[in-house]
Order: structure tokens, then C-alpha cells, then sequence
């Protein structure tokens, strides 16, 4: 995705600690509801920095640590309570001689029902797994009809086993005007079977970026992240898992709390709500496409996922942040 200038906050160490910094604050835009997703005084911890731009957070919960990917230092970190912030995976997403661009490493991460990470990875333009313990990376897709990806971003899983992921150019060397790399116009969404089938489901979002499914997997949620259109769209699928005609979920432009923003990374809870990492912060929306309200970091936000461990992980610019949800 797009970085932004950051303006630091406040000092903060790197080290494992249990007491932490924090920054931001909670905003409800629905008392009732938001309050039991987040208590007003919870506080958001910043949990380590020195990153350049975090990105894809995702819990391990045999492990109890979080991995978290940093496209430009392609670089997966990996973060618990005990041990702090560590190296888990160098290089993430490019694996070629030379400088590639200013993003290449992996992006959007997931652990599967088989224990493996399956990684978004930018400079090698592909979809693949490894076992969490012992390495070796497969490859699951990199091409649509022949043609390499532009830079796969970020990435959700069925129940089925389908993989869907966006395919924007944010990793290329020349982004929208790389004429050397380039060999797919679209910025697609795409879906990968079980059986390694590879399926351009929507030709023709504006900056598709954050993916997520409904939790009865008849929708799927696509973050747009154009600064025109900056839509959260919703597409239902069918029993074979097959988007259909979308809707706008959620236009930023309609609300001017956070008019601003444009997502980025998307998640959705158990009970259907969404969180979009947008407008400097991760704001919450019902699943009937109404504010509750916003976590806000106050730095560009990238995206979040929930760990066992009953806190909401935040990837935002340099930090690794988290807050407790709950009442």
C-alpha cells in the first residue's frame, strides 16, 4: 500500500516489556454497540517500533506469537510477550539478486487449517506457503492465463480451501508505470482452489487492496484504495465460491468522521463486524454498514487481526501497536 510521512509521537524503546507505551485514543460513534467491542478506556500499547512500514498481521495460536510482515525491509518479524520483536523470515517476498523495488517483500499473511503461513509476496509476484517450523517455501499461484501477478497484497481463506487475494501494483519497481514488468493490466481479485485453479473474479476495482470474508462466507469484502472511490465493496458468492455482483458496502466520503480515509487492510469479527484500517486508525463498521466507531492511532494504519489472547493486533507505519477488545 501507499506510505505516508510520519510524525513521531512520542520515544519509544524496543524491547519486550510488560508495561507498555500507548498513543491514540477510542472514539464511539455508537455508545451501545461500540462499547462492547472495545471499552472507551482501553488503551492502545504500542508494542515495538523501528519498523519501517508494518503490514499483515497474523496470531499463531499453537505458538502464542504474532508474525508481521515489513514489505520494505522484506523482512517477516515475529512478536511475543516474552521475547519481544525478532526476526522470523529474511528475505519475505523477493528472493532475486539486486534491488527490486521499494516494497519487495511479503505483505498480507495467514496461517492455514495445515499449520502453514501463506504469504502475499510483492517481489517474487506470488501466493506460497511454508511450514511455520522447518521452512520450505511452495509456491501456490503466480500467474493468471500465463501471465505473472503485479504484486499480490493481501489475502483471506474459505472453508473450501480457496485462497482469495487483491493484486494491486503498489510492489512494482514502477507501480502503474511499469511497462517492463507489468503483464496484467488489471488490478484484479483473485481466487486460487484447492486444486491450484486460478480465477480473476473481479477485473476492474479502483486499488484493491484489504480482502476479507464474511463469517458465513456469503460475502466477500474488498477495501478499495483509491483516493476517488474509497469504497469498502461487498460481493456475494455463491456455493461454488463465485463473487457476484457487488454493492458498496461503505463509502468514507459519506461520513465525514473519517472522510479521510481510504482503507487498507480489512478484518471481520465473529459476530460480522468489520475493522478497516483507515483515517489514521482502524475504524469499526456493523455488518449492516454502520460506524460504531474508531480505534485511532493517529498514525497511518495499515491493517489489524485478532490474537488468542483477546487483543486486536495494529500494524501502523514504525509500530506494532494493540488493544484490548471487550468490555
Amino acid at each position: 500500500m501507499s506510505r505516508f510521512l510520519l510524525i513521531l509521537l512520542l520515544p519509544i524503546v524496543m524491547n519486550a516489556q510488560q508495561s507498555y507505551p500507548t498513543l491514540g485514543k477510542i472514539i464511539s460513534y455508537d455508545d451501545t454497540s461500540f462499547a462492547a467491542i472495545v471499552s472507551s478506556g482501553a488503551r492502545i500499547e504500542v508494542l515495538a517500533t523501528g519498523i519501517k512500514w508494518a503490514e499483515g498481521p497474523v496470531w499463531v495460536k499453537d505458538g502464542g506469537y504474532l508474525l508481521f510482515s515489513d514489505a520494505p525491509q522484506n523482512t517477516i518479524f515475529r512478536w511475543d510477550e516474552k521475547g519481544g520483536l525478532q526476526v522470523f523470515l529474511k528475505p519475505s517476498g523477493y528472493t532475486g539478486l539486486g534491488a527490486y523495488s521499494d516494497e519487495p517483500g511479503s505483505n498480507g499473511l495467514l496461517v492455514n487449517p495445515q499449520g502453514e503461513l501463506v504469504a502475499c509476496e510483492h517481489g517474487d509476484r506470488r501466493i506460497s506457503k511454508m511450514r511455520l517450523a522447518g521452512g520450505g517455501k511452495v509456491t501456490i499461484a503466480d500467474n493468471w492465463q500465463g501471465r505473472r501477478f503485479n504484486s499480490p497484497n493481501d489475502i483471506c481463506r474459505h472453508s473450501n480451501g480457496t485462497y482469495y487475494f487483491s493484486d494491486p501494483i503498489y510492489g512494482l519497481p514502477g507501480r502503474e508505470n511499469d511497462t517492463a514488468n507489468r503483464e496484467i493490466d488489471a488490478e484484479g481479485v483473485y481466487s486460487v482452489d484447492a486444486n491450484g485453479k486460478v480465477t480473476q473474479i473481479l477485473g476492474n476495482p479502483e486499488r484493491p487492496n484489504g480482502v476479507a470474508l464474511s463469517p458465513d462466507e456469503t460475502l466477500l469484502y474488498v477495501s478499495h484504495s483509491s483516493g476517488k472511490n474509497p469504497y469498502i465493496m461487498a460481493y456475494e458468492l455463491d456455493k461454488h465460491g463465485v463473487a457476484g455482483k457487488g454493492r458498496i458496502f461503505f463509502d468514507f466520503r459519506e461520513h465525514k468522521e473519517v472522510s479521510k480515509g481510504a482503507a487498507d487492510g480489512i478484518k471481520t469479527d465473529a459476530a460480522g463486524n468489520l475493522y478497516a484500517a483507515a483515517a489514521n486508525g482502524i475504524v469499526v463498521i456493523s455488518p449492516k454498514g454502520k460506524l460504531l466507531g474508531k480505534i485511532e492511532t493517529g498514525v497511518p494504519t495499515a491493517n489489524c487481526n485478532f490474537g488468542a489472547d483477546g487483543y486486536l493486533y495494529i500494524t501502523a507505519n514504525h509500530y506494532l501497536c494493540r488493544v484490548k477488545l471487550g468490555k
